[in-house]
């Protein structure tokens, strides 16, 4: 198949749209559904990050996508009970590839509602049935068996996108785009990230165990197919706060360190016990739990709401909470897909219990960015490489 026709492009009123090779076949299968144009936009960015995170780590790799970067990445580390909770996955036997979108879609779960889901191997049964009870708009996967096939093809009324692709496919070197009628050309970003980014480490601190460099790997991974600007904070193996297409740095860090704090939060005992009526939506409760979080707290405490949720009225969670909370995370990796300006963006960081950083260097206040992290004994490693994607 050289050619595959869409129904429309970014919006309905684009059309015609379609996606084509100008030279051999098209490396993947629509095995169900219809494609969309932000669909395989989604699917192609997100098959490269899991591709290369595989390579990367050996583990089975996983993402979330949503309008082209990412809302969550993830390798295979098994689950603790209290991550088995917030991602309402206890009593289920889930196999490696399974957990990773477990985690990948838990790194921010209001974001991954209606995502686009990637595997680095074979979607088997466990990980389908896993999608088939979450909303999400597709898969792509280098293969599926024919258990999973069955159980996602019901899904979505029967309309749900499952995408093989060939997991050999190469592209070609040099891609093009037009942008306004003009065409744009430029040679593909292959830099491999590999833990060898990570020897130049300028700060006093220049202890990095494996498991910083794994999620590390993680990080900077992820950034390469996000919006640029972008940061990723990884812990365990996990993407936990994605800030991208921010114009400036320290609203990426803020952003992105906010949504760490939130998937924090969430093991909070105070969240863990909130007492949902049985039958509340997944979807449901994710929101309220969020809300519940912030400082819009009474939208969902105050009487005459807080009945449509809970069988008891919960109190609130305190901002003294949150910050005694929030004191006890710890060994959070963050990786930046270009220079930290100012230091400004590490004591962000430092809120949010961040010990390994890792970013391009060559700002002129590199300076006042070592000496910050040497003010908290974090570790920073100049990657000497930046990751624009857009």
């Amino acid at each position: 198949m050289k050619e595959l026709e869409l129904k429309y492009g970014c919006n309905p009123n684009q059309k015609p749209a379609r996606v084509y090779m100008k030279d051999g076949e098209l490396p993947i299968q629509i095995l169900n559904g219809k494609a969309g144009y932000i669909n395989l936009l989604d699917a192609f960015n997100s098959w490269q990050l899991v591709k290369e995170l595989k390579e990367a780590t050996g583990l089975p790799s996983a993402a979330s996508f949503k309008h082209v970067s990412p809302a969550g990445a993830a390798v295979y580390v098994p689950l603790d009970e209290t991550l088995e909770k917030i991602y309402f996955t206890e009593g289920l036997k889930l196999s490696p590839i399974a957990v990773a979108y477990v985690r990948a879609r838990g790194s921010d779960r209001m974001s991954s509602y209606g995502d686009f889901a990637a595997l680095s191997d074979e979607c088997d049964e466990s990980c389908a049935r896993y999608l088939s009870r979450e909303v999400s708009d597709g898969v792509i996967a280098p293969s599926y068996t024919k258990e999973a096939l069955e159980i996602l093809k019901k899904k979505k009324k029967g309309n749900y996108l499952i995408i093989q692709i060939d997991p050999d496919y190469v592209p070609n070197e040099i891609e093009t785009k037009d942008v306004f009628g003009i065409t744009f050309e430029q040679g593909r970003n292959n830099a491999k990230i590999t833990e060898d980014l990570f020897e130049d480490i300028p700060t006093q601190n220049k202890e990095l165990p494996k498991g910083a460099k794994r999620d590390l790997l993680i990080s900077m991974i992820t950034l390469k197919y996000t919006q640029s600007n972008s940061v990723c904070y990884v812990k365990d193996g996990q993407a936990i706060g994605i800030g991208a297409g921010q114009q400036s740095r320290i609203h990426c860090t803020r952003l992105a360190g906010s949504k760490a704090d939130t998937w924090y939060l969430r093991q909070h005992p105070k969240v863990l016990n909130l007492p949902f009526k049985d039958k509340i939506r997944r979807a449901d409760r994710d929101n309220t739990i969020d809300v519940y979080m912030s400082d819009d707290y009474e939208d969902v405490l105050s009487d005459g709401m807080w009945q449509q949720f809970f069988t008891e009225q919960p109190t609130p969670l305190t901002r003294e909470e949150k910050k005694e909370w929030l004191a006890t995370l710890t060994d959070v990796s963050l990786g930046s897909d270009a220079f930290f300006p100012f230091g400004d963006n590490i004591e962000r960081a430092y809120k949010s219990g961040v010990k390994y950083v890792a970013q391009a260097g060559g700002s002129i206040r590199d300076d006042h960015v070592i000496e910050t992290c040497d003010k908290y004994q974090i570790v920073m490693a100049c990657t000497h490489l930046r990751l624009f994607h857009h």
